[in-house]
């Protein structure tokens, strides 16, 4: 790996790091250890290479797509980029088991594997949608209109649908 596209890797690194929130310390608090500060510091300013499965590790671990932290890469390209998916927890609940139960248990599993529990809202990608298409047995787009029924998806989320589909 260049010098040049390794400083370059870790300012996208860093910025994922900041717009969460997180200090280096941070980030080995919240991994309990597996990330330590230093090591993704090094990582961050360039000095140390980082091999592709810690770089998917460490995508996991902030909850983005690998091609977010890749250099010359940004989000949707020059278009504008399609509305979040963004799942209201509070009004899942309303929502009866025997309807939503699948989407409950998916979610809840995200939540786990992300560690957020704010339990207000979830983002949720493209990939998510597509595969909870496939549990409803419906397609993405049926499945969006269902959740925005459902009050759980925001209305715009057809957008982001329409921009898959196109």
């Amino acid at each position: 790996m260049s010098s040049e596209y390794a400083k370059q890797l870790g300012t996208k690194l860093r910025a994922i790091r900041t717009q969460q929130g997180l200090s280096l310390h941070g980030v080995e608090e919240k991994s309990q250890g597996r990330w330590k500060a230093v090591v993704v510091g090094s990582y961050e300013r360039g000095d140390r290479a980082v091999t592709v499965q810690r770089l998917a590790e460490l995508a996991d671990f902030y909850g983005v797509p690998v091609q977010e932290l890749l250099p010359g890469t940004t989000p949707g390209g020059a278009a504008e980029p399609p509305p979040k998916l963004v799942l209201d927890l509070e009004r899942l609940a309303h929502v009866p088991a025997e309807k939503a139960g699948p989407l409950q248990r998916y979610a809840a599993t995200i939540q786990s594997q992300r560690g957020d529990y704010n339990g207000k809202v979830l983002s949720i990608r493209q990939d998510d949608l597509r595969t909870l298409a496939v549990i409803y047995d419906q397609s993405p787009s049926v499945l969006t209109e269902q959740l925005i029924n459902w009050g759980v998806l925001g209305a715009d989320a057809r957008r982001a649908v329409a921009h898959e589909d196109a």
